[in-house]
């Protein structure tokens, strides 16, 4: 069973899982947390992580640039000119042109704020960086980034950090029927059972932070969620059976012995 590369940008990986860098209890756990789980890109937040890769202290010190892919982040900005601000911050301090793009609307919820998504993208797009933008799981939305130019649109599970599973499965489908762009599902995903089933869905990857850190074993949920989404995505594309409200044999009626 043959599968297509994951391509995002002009870029191609191996791992459909990409991971992020926040709230573990220190880096060591983080550093072997991000091995076991297999990822090649990791997101980084700008707006709140020294820059400086030279501290040992610091997140970047732990991350090998060569081996990983390290994906800036605008998390935490919550208007379209602070992350368009930090997604030009990212480039000056040697980060690539590949932007995970963050435009928050509302602090209890972390929802985005689509319009000042879409303005964001479209500037960044236009100063030619490449554009993964989390949103919400609206097909209307989704088309309108594509159509910005994003190079994949990141559809949330639940809200940031819940630990909800996919919400909403039919709107995550359609994105991904509708959407030539990757379709990267970002946030809420809680254990491998949720990365699972979001792979179920046909999407391209998942990305995940608050999982693994959280967990009580960051290292095992790791390794736990690498095996999740490859076995979420062979299920996708071996091809469910049927879904029946009623019972069929697994074995034929003709022929049995009396």
């Amino acid at each position: 069973m043959l599968d297509i590369p994951f391509t995002i940008g002009g870029r191609s990986f191996h791992s459909r899982l990409m991971v992020g860098t926040g709230k573990y209890r220190d880096n060591d756990t983080m550093a072997r947390a991000i091995e076991a789980s297999g990822a090649e890109i990791v997101t980084v937040a700008v707006r709140r992580v020294d820059l400086d890769r030279t501290k040992e202290e610091g997140v970047l010190y732990h991350l090998d640039a060569k081996r990983y892919f390290l994906l800036a982040n605008t998390a935490g900005c919550y208007a379209a000119d602070d992350a368009v601000r930090y997604a030009r911050l990212a480039r000056e301090a040697g980060f690539n042109e590949f932007i995970k793009l963050e435009v928050i609307g509302d602090q209890e919820t972390l929802l985005p704020d689509v319009q000042g998504l879409l303005v964001a993208a479209q500037t960044l797009v236009a100063e030619g960086f490449k554009v993964l933008a989390y949103t919400n799981e609206d097909l209307v939305t989704a088309l309108r980034l594509e159509d910005a130019g994003c190079a994949a649109v990141m559809p949330l599970a639940s809200p940031i950090g819940s630990g909800l599973g996919l919400l909403n499965p039919f709107g995550v489908r359609t994105i991904k029927r509708r959407l030539k762009v990757p379709v990267v599902v970002d946030a809420g995903v809680g254990t491998a059972s949720d990365a699972c089933l979001t792979m179920e869905q046909g999407v391209d990857g998942i990305l995940m932070n608050t999982a693994l850190a959280a967990a009580r074993d960051p290292v095992a949920m790791a390794r736990a969620m690498r095996l999740a989404v490859e076995a979420g995505r062979t299920a996708y594309l071996a091809g469910r059976m049927p879904k029946r409200e009623v019972a069929v044999p697994s074995s034929p009626l003709e022929g049995m012995l009396d």
